[in-house]
């Protein structure tokens, strides 16, 4: 009896893992780039075509052959068809291109927390990690009363009373307000 359940147990690990996965990698592509996070472009079997990339302040990488393209705002997904496409015809016959992201664009957490500043995105982090990571509120911080500002579709969205279980996205702004007591 214990076997068995060791087995399905395992059995449903592993079909969690991979939704997961398949759940991260779906996400991945639908990732929109944006300044400050860097990329892996990698084309198959051309190691010239292949490099890794941060995305500036004007929002554009300087490709071989294609010259500028302009990537902010744009999915992973997008940009990889958009190298696939501009190789195809006049440099290679059926470019295998892959575009990931391999560094994200930090966020920022300012405010009552001991040591407000920027910090390395990870996928999958909530408001209660990144204050663990800016070392935890200090004794006069809310946890009621924390901001989030967010730009989605290039208009600033700020959140009030945001929740501590609250996923955050790369480039985001959390403020931790004093509480009054």
């Amino acid at each position: 009896m214990l076997k068995l359940l060791k087995g399905i147990s395992l059995t449903a690990l592993t079909i969690v893992s991979l939704f997961v996965s398949i759940s991260y990698a779906q996400d991945a592509a639908d990732y929109i780039l944006g300044t400050g996070d860097t990329i892996s472009i990698q084309v198959h079997g051309e190691e010239d075509l292949s490099f890794e990339t941060r995305i500036g302040g004007d929002g554009t990488i300087r490709y071989p052959f294609l010259g500028d393209i302009n990537v902010i705002g744009r999915t992973v997904a997008q940009v990889r068809w958009l190298i696939a496409d501009g190789l195809k015809g006049d440099y290679l016959d059926d470019p295998s291109v892959n575009v990931s992201v391999i560094e994200y664009r930090p966020f920022f957490i300012l405010g009552e927390v001991k040591k407000p500043q920027h910090y390395a995105y990870q996928p999958g982090l909530t408001v209660r990690q990144a204050i663990a990571i800016a070392g935890g509120m200090t004794e006069r911080a809310s946890d009621e009363k924390i901001e989030l500002k967010r730009f989605v579709k290039g208009e600033l969205t700020v959140i009030q009373n945001v929740q501590l279980d609250m996923a955050i996205e790369p480039g985001d702004t959390i403020t931790i307000a004093q509480s009054f007591f």
